[in-house]
């Protein structure tokens, strides 16, 4: 129903004409870096998103490189959402520039009339884009050029503003009120901006917890919402409006939210579709956000929980995956609800030592095509316990369906050192199974003990299951020949032993997807079935020197 609302509003709002002036009426800049080895494939006519690379080069026969042929969604809503723009701006090129213009030109001509480049949140994402780099691709380019962006401006603006509220649950919702309010302060449109920012305390108040974390439960959408919360706050003091106390407030929680995933190299924790970001970035964006205070100690409302104590760090997945609802009516098949991203990795954790990561997950490709996208979401890409190898959640192309309803968490502390005890029923439904962890961390943070249980009510047998631990690609593991523990070498020189009661450990290929695609390890602990537990700890040890025998107590 919200759809054909919202598709209506749009065929009356295309029977009036559209005032398109020369130029923009004010001047934005793009607050954030781009990355000059992006740009550098972009000139070489690939695109790379999260991940995954594609040929995008103007001048390709027919559509190729923007139609659905080219590439997944994802990709191509980002290919769309002209965000690539700041990668060639920081190349800082005349080649880059004159790039960018035959991009935009080769879009104008082939692209525009996709379905993804007419979704309320590539819209939204282009026309900050354009706006953010205007005087970088456009203000000195030939007449007929600017005149062409700025017609297809005035019109996405008209589109876009009577599209509003747009239907996703997610981040991309509140990407296009951004680039709606940006379009109506640059076309001096001021229907457009106040029917904007009617919408705009829902929206925040919709797009964030209690707690300051984002509805995705993702770190990585979280890092963008607060960037979309820093920029409207930006566009509305430079058109002279008072933000609403809403924007003001969640700010004040978001920020130290995103602290909260933050390792000890300043990059964000692996959880539900993130890929690590630059400790900079970061960095800037939480002084853009005049973030205050410490990270907290737990995410409620989010389902986050932080256990820190001497120089190691945690962090814990344990709250339940954002709740779905229909996705018919999704554009340009984007998937519509909050889930659209969420991976199956219910209570998983991640761990690091000062700079270094010990523990990890394994990452996330969003815009590769749905097998090894789905790999990655995969519970065994989780540091977790994996049932009978059925994945706690079911995945779907837009998002989950059979997912952990009732996620319990308790957390108790004692003289610096830290228990934390959670549960999940993602796997009720196909075993009638609770899967229970408890960690326990010292104070000094050199010991971390854990146990994982799996209860089933009455005498059914519990199916064999393990429990995975994906290593950091900079981690050096070793398998005691015993297969009683594993020896674990950080970057650092520091060693740590993990060995574990009532299962076999081994060590098996992993991969690592922060950021480019690297081979690591993982240590496996296998529980036979009928087993009900299993006993594990992670303590510090002192290595010997490389290619002499160890002493193991």
């Amino acid at each position: 129903m919200i759809g054909i609302l919202r598709g209506a509003r749009q065929k009356l709002a295309r029977l009036k004409p559209v005032r398109v002036p020369d130029a923009p009426a004010r001047a934005f800049r793009d607050l954030w870096p781009g990355d000059p080895a992006r740009g550098a494939r972009l000139l070489r006519g690939e695109f790379e998103t999260l991940g995954t690379a594609r040929i995008l080069r103007p001048g390709l026969p027919g559509t190729e490189g923007w139609d659905t042929a080219s590439g997944t969604a994802a990709w191509r809503a980002a290919a769309h959402g002209f965000a690539w723009m700041r990668d060639l701006r920081a190349l800082g090129t005349d080649a880059a520039r004159l790039h960018a213009r035959a991009m935009t030109d080769d879009w104008l001509a082939r692209g525009a009339d996709e379905a993804v480049a007419d979704a309320p949140e590539v819209v939204g994402a282009r026309m900050s884009a354009w706006l953010g780099h205007w005087d970088f691709f456009a203000a000195t380019s030939e007449d007929a050029f600017r005149r062409a962006v700025m017609t297809r401006m005035a019109q996405d603006a008209r589109d876009l503003s009577a599209a509003l509220p747009a239907e996703a649950e997610h981040r991309g919702a509140l990407a296009a009120l951004k680039g709606a309010m940006a379009a109506a302060i640059a076309l001096q449109e001021d229907a457009y901006l106040q029917r904007a920012a009617r919408f705009l305390p829902a929206e925040i108040e919709r797009q964030f917890h209690p707690d300051g974390g984002h509805v995705e439960r993702s770190p990585s959408m979280q890092l963008l919402a607060l960037q979309d919360l820093i920029e409207i706050r930006n566009l509305l003091h430079g058109a002279g409006m008072e933000p609403p106390p809403h924007l003001a407030a969640v700010l004040d929680r978001a920020a130290p939210a995103l602290r909260l995933f933050r390792h000890g190299d300043g990059g964000l924790a692996l959880f539900n579709g993130t890929r690590d970001e630059g400790s900079a970035l970061l960095d800037l964006v939480l002084t853009q956000g005049q973030a205050r205070g410490r990270a907290p100690l737990d995410l409620p409302e989010t389902g986050f929980q932080r256990l820190q104590a001497g120089r190691t760090l945690i962090i814990v997945d344990t709250g339940a995956p954002p709740t779905a609802r229909a996705t018919a009516g999704a554009e340009g098949g984007l998937p519509a609800g909050a889930d659209r991203f969420a991976h199956a990795g219910t209570l998983a954790f991640e761990m690091s030592i000062g700079r270094d990561r010990l523990i990890v997950n394994c990452g996330a490709a969003p815009a590769a095509e749905e097998a090894w996208r789905d790999a990655l979401r995969a519970t065994a890409a989780h540091s977790t316990l994996v049932l009978s190898d059925t994945n706690s959640a079911e995945l779907r192309p837009e998002g989950l369906g059979r997912r952990p309803e009732q996620v319990e968490t308790a957390r108790h502390e004692s003289a610096g050192a830290q228990w934390l005890e959670a549960s999940h029923d993602g796997w009720r439904r196909a075993f009638g199974a609770v899967h229970r962890r408890r960690l326990y961390l010292a104070e000094s943070g050199d010991d971390l003990r854990g146990e994982d249980v799996v209860e089933i009510p009455g005498d059914a047998a519990i199916p064999a299951f393990s429990l995975r631990f994906h290593l950091h690609p900079g981690v050096v593991a070793s398998l005691l020949q015993d297969e009683s523990a594993a020896l674990l070498r950080l970057p650092s020189g520091i060693g740590w032993k993990i060995r574990a009661s009532r299962a076999r450990v081994a060590l098996e290929d992993s991969v690592y997807l922060g950021g480019e695609p690297r081979r690591s390890s993982q240590v496996v602990l296998l529980a036979e079935e009928g087993e009900t537990s299993v006993q594990w700890a992670i303590t510090r040890v002192s290595m010997p020197a490389p290619g002499t025998t160890p002493a193991v107590e």
